[in-house]
């Protein structure tokens, strides 16, 4: 199994990058989502929240708004919850990837923007750091999303810089086309050259 793991800031446009692994045959896991779906679907880890968080769990579901709320400007919370977070995302990913070597499968993407601080590089066979400029992520994100221009600015401001992600990642890649389907044929391009230079399967 070949990993390319991909992070970046938010609207710097990894979703375009994974759209190009999977019509590459990769299989995708976007931890964010899987983190969300672990939130409602793990007893385990709603649990340890529970336990960890005041009044983050209530009749079997994680309040999020709630623990949103303590974690927002308490650096050791956000540290506590990025900790079991990373754990019970982390067990997930790599059951996933196990079972899909099992049954023939060559190639997995990894979308986490906490890919480096979680871990979860070093799984990885590659790893690929998607930015852009600033006032192209807000716009994108503003469009996305449907919020403020201010709201836009503190996402980006709440998040690592660019030279963290490319400093820490083996590849970078730019994205300040206008068009997603330009930059997923740019990504398509990009990491056909990547599998072929580690002669990697799976497209």
């Amino acid at each position: 199994m070949f990993i390319v793991g991909i992070t970046g800031g938010t609207g710097a446009g990894k979703t375009s990058a994974l759209m190009a692994l999977l019509a590459l045959g990769a299989n995708i896991i976007d931890c964010d989502e899987l983190y969300h779906k672990l939130l409602v679907e793990n007893n385990d880890l709603k649990a340890e929240l529970g336990a960890g968080f005041d009044g983050v769990l209530c009749d079997g579901i994680i309040d999020r708004r709630r623990l949103g709320e303590i974690v927002f400007n308490n650096p050791e919370a956000l540290k506590k919850l990025n900790a079991l977070s990373h754990r019970y995302v982390d067990t997930e990913v790599q059951r996933r990837i196990l079972v899909w070597a099992k049954s023939g499968e060559t190639l997995t993407a990894i979308d986490a923007i906490a890919l480096i601080e979680s871990g979860l590089s070093t799984k990885c066979d590659v790893t690929v750091a998607i930015y852009a400029q600033k006032e192209i992520r807000i716009s994108r994100i503003i469009k996305r999303d449907s919020i403020t221009r201010e709201k836009a600015e503190a996402r980006i401001s709440a998040q690592k810089p660019d030279d963290f992600y490319i400093s820490n990642s083996d590849y970078s890649l730019e994205n300040n086309y206008d068009s997603p389907m330009k930059f997923e044929e740019v990504c398509k391009d990009f990491f056909t050259q990547i599998l072929l230079k580690h002669n990697a399967g799976g497209f």
